[in-house]
């Protein structure tokens, strides 16, 4: 940083003539304008070690998954956890309107980074993942997992299921697509698998697994026997416009939660309509409105033990406007508020074994 000259007689005191000697406030970085300094999530706290995350405990740990290898379609969603982190232009403090909290002042959230990713190495990048997600969650943090292409879900909700064993997690996926194909050219890692390789390696069983915003034109007919024949339970768009979205949630919750403890909440963000959405790999037409998105989650959040989180598929490159990244990012801030709603009521945020 470059500093006055120490001898003022040395030339003019330029900060003196110009009125820049005057004592002025300085921020916090957590104060700052969201262009200033680090790209964190909220401008919160950069903690990567997780002996700190537990020392601090550590209610919230914000984790990005920037890979995309994986995709059948457009790729970019590796750029998705910065566009995510960027996405807000309110920092400090933040109050939610629609539950009347400040999440902040209630919960100890920080951005855990990135996991150790490298490119054109797939196995690779799911063990960091992995391994970067179960570090975190054993902590007793819910990592709200910032992706990346939807096969970022395998790694991820399976070391959430490790660290919650021998308790059983459901999960409830948002998505357009049902990402249950045995594999995609041959490979099984694409983001067209995740949800099969979970179910089909026992860490999700399938009758805990509910899906909702299915439309389009995929699966095909023998991907979605094998859903059926596996118990897994799934929302149509249909469904959401006869009867509203609230009652959807409503019953995807109760089916989420026969059996397990705790739920696994993957939204993959081309659930919403790509006229809201359009920064997407695979955008699929008569989705969501964003604001039937942020009160499921919301709804979700508030009515069940969340054991960890994933946002997946926002691909900078098609996001003319950035509106995809602010909707990614908005669903993270809605999870974190209904969860320091629940910690304000009194009700267990933090996992602890």
């Amino acid at each position: 940083m470059s500093e006055r000259p120490s001898d003022p007689t040395s030339g003019p005191d330029f900060a003196a003539l110009n009125g820049w000697d005057r004592d002025f406030t300085v921020f916090d970085d957590f104060d700052l304008p969201s262009y200033v300094g680090p790209a964190t999530f909220a401008k919160l706290p950069w903690v990567t070690d997780p002996a700190e995350l537990r020392a601090r405990g550590v209610d919230v740990a914000i984790v990005g998954a920037p890979f995309d290898d994986m995709v059948t379609h457009r790729p970019g969603a590796r750029f998705g956890p910065r566009a995510i982190r960027e996405a807000q232009y309110s920092t400090g403090s933040l109050h939610s309107l629609q539950l009347r909290v400040e999440p902040f002042e209630v919960l100890t959230v920080v951005d855990a980074g990135d996991a150790n990713i490298v490119p054109a190495y797939h196995e690779r990048a799911h063990a960091m993942i992995h391994r970067k997600v179960l570090e975190v969650a054993g902590t007793g943090a819910i990592p709200i997992i910032l992706g990346g292409d939807h096969s970022i879900t395998w790694p991820a909700a399976t070391a959430i299921a490790e660290v919650r064993r021998p308790s059983s997690v459901g999960i409830v996926h948002f998505d357009a697509h049902a990402d249950t194909a045995p594999d995609s050219w041959g490979q099984i890692a694409s983001h067209g698998s995740p949800m099969r390789r979970l179910i089909e390696s026992g860490a999700i069983e399938g009758r805990n697994f509910v899906q909702v915003g299915l439309r389009g034109y995929w699966p095909p007919v023998d991907v979605l026997d094998w859903m059926r024949d596996h118990g897994l339970r799934y929302h149509f768009m249909t469904e959401m416009e006869e009867r509203g979205s609230e009652a959807v949630i409503a019953d995807a919750i109760a089916e989420a939660l026969d059996g397990p403890e705790s739920v696994y909440l993957s939204v993959d963000i081309d659930v919403v309509d790509p006229g809201l959405a359009p920064g997407t790999g695979t955008p699929e037409p008569g989705g969501m409105l964003t604001r039937e998105l942020l009160r499921a989650v919301r709804q979700i959040v508030g009515a069940v033990d969340l054991a960890g989180m994933d946002i997946v598929e926002v691909a900078p490159p098609y996001d003319w406007a950035e509106s995809t990244a602010m909707i990614a990012n908005r669903v993270a801030l809605e999870a974190i508020s209904a969860l320091a709603l629940k910690r304000r009521a009194g009700e267990r945020v933090r996992w602890e074994r």
